[in-house]
């Protein structure tokens, strides 16, 4: 079965979909749009360490993408205004990224399959990496759901419930980081963020809990994967953008219902 390019593209934007709806909940949530941009935008960075130090590139981007994270999470609030400090790291990251790939030695990769994905490549090696990575995900959102939905609700009164909320920004920022690096073959790092924000604001119009919202959110990243691999098969179109328009129709489609 694995054998058809199709069904392990279809697996891999499955794992993908399981990790992004219910984390991009919390990035509609909290407002983390930006946040994610800076990580994704990393990634690149994390794919030129990989081949100059020559491990694998999901490793190198996951060390690069938590760095980020960790990096962005410990300098928010220390005299520099949010967006202001998240479009330094965005752009930063991106540059440096292209730059440090051009000294890479022998480095003859098409960064563009990096930067806007190439799902239909996707190997049985890379499914490991994204299922682990996406269950590992999934999990620690289950595990850490009631203190993660508290935080994000009030954090004066997590505070007071005794829950840390600090930890609960680093988990999902370290969880940001896991989703950067298996989305990097499926969707590139400049798409991820779409992954994880529209099919989540599609969601919400459609929803009445936070339990609901990130199910259903789930759900439709799923089905863009389905519409955007039979989109790109039927039209010859890319893969991975075509993912993402699929993602926008549903939105749209949200938007025009909750108009009505």
């Amino acid at each position: 079965m694995l054998d058809d390019f199709m069904v392990r593209a279809a697996l891999a934007g499955l794992g993908l979909a399981l990790a992004a709806g219910p984390l991009g909940c919390f990035v509609v949530w909290r407002r983390m749009a930006y946040f994610g941009d800076s990580i994704a935008h990393a990634a690149i960075l994390g794919v030129a360490m990989s081949f100059a130090f020559g491990v694998s590139i999901y490793a190198g981007t996951l060390a690069v993408a938590l760095a980020m994270a960790l990096t962005v999470s410990s300098l928010v609030g220390r005299g520099h205004a949010m967006d202001t400090l998240l479009g330094v790291a965005a752009h930063s990251a991106l540059a440096l990224g292209l730059v440090a790939a051009s000294f890479v030695p022998g480095l003859r990769v098409d960064l563009t399959a990096f930067l806007f994905g190439d799902i239909l490549a996707v190997g049985r090696m890379d499914l490991l990496w994204i299922w682990g990575g996406a269950l590992a995900v999934l999990g620690l959102l289950i595990w850490r759901w009631q203190p993660l939905v508290s935080a994000t609700v009030n954090e004066e009164l997590a505070m007071a419930a005794g829950i840390d909320t600090r930890l609960e920004r680093l988990i999902l920022a370290a969880a940001l980081a896991v989703v950067v690096a298996v989305s990097i073959r499926i969707v590139g790092a400049l798409l991820i963020s779409a992954m994880l924000i529209i099919p989540a604001a599609a969601a919400r119009g459609w929803s009445r809990t936070p339990e609901q919202m990130a199910a259903i959110a789930t759900g439709l990243a799923a089905i863009s994967v389905a519409i955007g691999l039979w989109s790109s098969l039927r039209l010859d179109s890319p893969a991975g953008p075509s993912i993402v328009v699929a993602a926008a129709a549903c939105f749209a489609v949200g938007a025009f219902r909750a108009r009505g």
